[in-house]
């Protein structure tokens, strides 16, 4: 029988046992899942820990999330081999014996019945949990998890490392079971603020304040040039959620400006793709180092055929000079990598697919082609408007981002510039 004893919520710690997650040899997608579900239940989450398959440091890691945690999630560790410990680790942490389940071992058999195979001796283990836990049922495989209150005001759950059957045990069972004992009555609710073109620490600067608070919360995190800052509230419904973050997410889009971009799954190429969808225009690019990347994240939103018309791969000078209408001689004294050839790029592609507005970029992504004037991570970027007028940025983004780097903020610089153009117009 499941107990239905109710806690006073503290917050929750997920220990996910498995020497294959320390060695690498697989991702522990399990402990994001459970993270995204406990966010969604409004369950406090403050900690995740990762051990191997030790019974001596699994009762080392909870006696450390005991005292930090009243609901402890596990995951792995629920096979029938010898090394998998969880359920002999928290009998023996909490000192009970382990107790057969009869009929989690008759459900094994039938398992592997409908299969035609019959099952080892050793599963056997399997229909064994610490005295006083209740089973936790896995319908699609054989290793049951289990429920226990092994204290008071504290919760252990148990899951196999099977990520499938993990997420089943959790919809079917564990999330009633929370609920019903006075977890989860509180929901959270986020949004994701995203920027370009300013760098965390100055973000973070300027909403400084708003750091400090504990509800909501605002967390700045950076990722590939992007900032993101993710605002979250909690409230008894997701309305009051969302009411909570409002004035917050308010005050950060006044002192953002510009160098914010979007929200939640935004893009800058999504972005891009509805300021041209507004305006009926249409986008052409012409791209050298970037190798086609830009064009790549415009195709990558679904629908981007009503404004993007296409692109040009100028990788080499005759490319440039032949499709693009680049002049030899501005090739010869300026070289390809320069604001006069960025220029007539972006005339080039606008010209050449008869488009509205045109990004061009040519640099240096290296490891290997700079010199000592021109560097590798120099770039420029070209932008063409609907007039003819083109507008050329200079960026030298440096060698330690790397070819693949480099790269990448050219083509995401680039969609930021046309961006804060088609924000003005």
């Amino acid at each position: 029988m499941i107990p239905s004893q109710t806690v006073t919520p503290q917050g929750a710690e997920i220990l996910c046992i498995g020497t294959e997650l320390l060695l690498g040899e697989i991702t522990n997608t399990n402990a994001q899942y459970l993270a995204t579900e406990l966010a969604h239940l409004g369950i406090p989450h403050h900690y995740q820990t990762v051990v191997g398959d030790n019974e001596a440091r699994i009762h080392h890691a909870l006696e450390v999330a005991c005292g930090r945690a009243n609901l402890i999630l596990t995951t792995g560790g629920l096979g029938p081999t010898p090394d998998d410990l969880t359920h002999e680790a928290l009998a023996s942490f909490f000192g009970v014996k382990m107790v057969e389940h009869p009929q989690v071992w008759e459900e094994i058999v039938q398992k592997y019945g409908q299969r035609g195979i019959v099952p080892s001796p050793s599963n056997r283990k399997q229909a064994f949990l610490p005295e006083g836990a209740a089973v936790l049922p896995n319908p699609i495989g054989s290793a049951c998890g289990l429920i226990w209150q092994p204290r008071p005001n504290l919760h252990i759950l148990t899951f196999p490392g099977v990520p499938r059957e993990m997420c089943r045990m959790w919809q079917d069972t564990a999330v009633p079971y929370l609920r019903s004992v006075g977890w989860g009555q509180e929901v959270f609710h986020s949004q994701v603020l995203r920027h370009w073109g300013i760098s965390e620490s100055t973000l973070a600067e300027r909403v400084g304040s708003l750091l400090a608070g504990s509800n909501p919360t605002v967390a700045p995190y950076a990722s590939q040039g992007e900032v993101r800052l993710r605002i979250t509230g909690r409230a008894p419904t997701r309305e009051q959620a969302q009411a909570l973050i409002a004035p917050v997410v308010e005050q950060i889009l006044h002192i953002a400006g510009e160098d914010y971009f979007g929200s939640d799954e935004a893009t800058l190429a999504s972005v891009v793709g509805d300021l041209l969808l507004k305006r009926g225009q249409t986008l052409a690019v012409a791209e050298s180092c970037t190798g086609g990347l830009l064009g790549q994240l415009l195709t990558g939103i679904p629908g981007s055929s009503r404004y993007f018309l296409g692109g040009i791969i100028a990788y080499d000078n005759r490319i440039k000079t032949q499709l693009l209408g680049v002049k030899p001689e501005t090739l010869q004294q300026y070289g390809a990598v320069s604001e006069p050839v960025a220029t007539q790029m972006a005339l080039g592609a606008k010209q050449t697919l008869s488009s509205d507005w045109a990004l061009s970029i040519t640099g240096i992504a290296g490891p290997e082609g700079g010199t000592a004037t021109k560097p590798v991570g120099l770039v420029y970027l070209g932008l063409a408007d609907p007039e003819g007028k083109t507008e050329v940025y200079e960026y030298q983004f440096g060698t330690l981002r790397g070819r693949e780097g480099i790269r990448w903020w050219s083509a995401q610089t680039a969609l930021d510039r046309l961006r804060r153009r088609l924000l003005k117009r």
